[in-house]
């Protein structure tokens, strides 16, 4: 067994946003290992120096599409998956060299991309994939124009949706995307800007869908994810057991207590609406469902400034598409005038893995947790901004033990 240790670390303790001065971490078969003040007893066969510098666990998107290659989700149900796959991989790596050593997918990433990330034959972060997201007939996954007719039952190129109508079939689906290893199911329960067909303000599954879904996740251990803006949506699904609301744009204050109230957790996604509208057209979208942005846009931050004074839980998510993938660490600025650092930073480590049920296997730096470790020059708890700027101030990257990124001085 080979070890590695790293020395003169501030570590930062996400969940109590504090610094740990002068400590070191030992990391052995890809997790941490042992935790402490200088000096760990014993001897290590890689030593890494910090100097002093802030050590924190990996961040965690717990909202990306790595295979929406294009913000043209009609022309990538056309594509071949081979293809998707290949230029996939461009953003598995781009992730990881922001400091982003997990990311949950929310539709379209599967099995095969999974493995190959943790067989390292793809660079990237480990890889939480919800396979198909689950959609009703003309529902956010259901890409069909007005016009069109054809309808082959689902899906089966490179799209990131599945369609399925009533509760005998929502079970087959859940079934079916549990049956292929998904992590977690998603659920399109309401409208949303990239569908051709639907308002933003509809809901969709009825309830009895929405716990058939429910219910066969919490049969297989994992939890349900669901795409919602409106109240109306989001506070059908919540008393349900839907675990993460994405996006969230138009909730209310009964929202908020639900949220509270269930332990349910908000994954805001403004960075993808700041890129859509600056330059959603010209990155491939039609411009008709580009103007929906602007429906949710002003709002999310409303939603964000609630949520913080209701004491709502949040994850942090990107949901980027295409070439907007870049504006991932964007978030961050997007948020930081509404919510403290401290706050920011548990959303993109410990919040995630309390939400999806891995509380202490990543998302901090503790003895039993992965070896997904990031090092900073600066301390993002005094500056959140440190964290947008990888190629000067990321220094080091480990995922799993091992180093893609080594930066440190010395």
């Amino acid at each position: 067994m080979t070890t590695t240790r790293i020395i003169n670390a501030s570590i930062i303790d996400t969940r109590a946003g504090q610094v740990l001065a002068g400590h070191e971490v030992r990391i052995a078969d890809g997790r941490i290992v042992e935790v402490g003040p200088a000096p760990l007893p014993g001897s290590d066969d890689t030593i890494l120096d910090a100097k002093g510098h802030f050590v924190m666990p990996g961040l965690v998107d717990s909202h990306v599409h790595v295979t929406a290659i294009t913000p043209n989700f009609a022309l990538l149900e056309t594509l071949s998956p081979f293809y998707v796959g290949a230029k996939s991989s461009e953003l598995l790596h781009d992730m990881l060299m922001r400091g982003f050593t997990t990311v949950r997918d929310a539709g379209g990433a599967d099995h095969g991309l999974a493995s190959a990330v943790e067989e390292d034959s793809l660079i990237g972060p480990r890889l939480l994939y919800a396979g198909r997201a689950l959609s009703q007939t003309g529902g956010h996954g259901d890409m069909r124009g007005p016009g069109q007719q054809t309808f082959e039952g689902c899906f089966c190129c490179a799209g990131l949706g599945r369609v399925c109508d009533g509760v005998s079939e929502v079970r087959r689906a859940a079934r079916d995307e549990i049956r292929k290893g998904a992590h977690q199911i998603k659920i399109m329960a309401s409208g949303g800007v990239a569908s051709p067909t639907d308002r933003i303000d509809s809901t969709q599954f009825s309830l009895e869908e929405i716990d058939a879904i429910v219910e066969e996740a919490t049969a297989a251990n994992i939890h349900t994810m669901a795409h919602a803006y409106t109240a109306r949506a989001i506070n059908r699904l919540i008393p349900r057991g839907v675990k993460t609301i994405e996006h969230g744009n138009l909730m209310d204050e009964e929202s908020c207590r639900l949220f509270v109230e269930h332990d349910a957790y908000l994954t805001p996604t403004l960075a993808t609406y700041d890129a859509l509208a600056k330059e959603g057209v010209e990155a491939g979208m039609a411009e008709h469902l580009q103007r929906k942005v602007f429906d949710v846009l002003e709002a999310g931050g409303k939603a964000l400034e609630m949520a913080q004074r209701h004491g709502v839980k949040m994850l942090y998510g990107s949901d980027l598409l295409g070439r907007m993938q870049r504006h991932q660490l964007n978030e961050f600025n997007l948020r930081k005038d509404v919510v403290p650092t401290d706050d920011l930073v548990r959303a993109a480590t410990c919040n995630a893995a309390d939400a999806f049920g891995a509380r202490g296997d990543f998302g901090e730096i503790i003895p039993g947790a992965r070896g997904d470790i990031i090092v900073l020059r600066h301390n993002p708890l005094e500056d959140i901004t440190t964290l947008t700027r990888p190629e000067q101030d990321l220094l080091m990257i480990m995922k799993g033990g091992k180093v893609y990124k080594q930066a440190l001085e010395g």
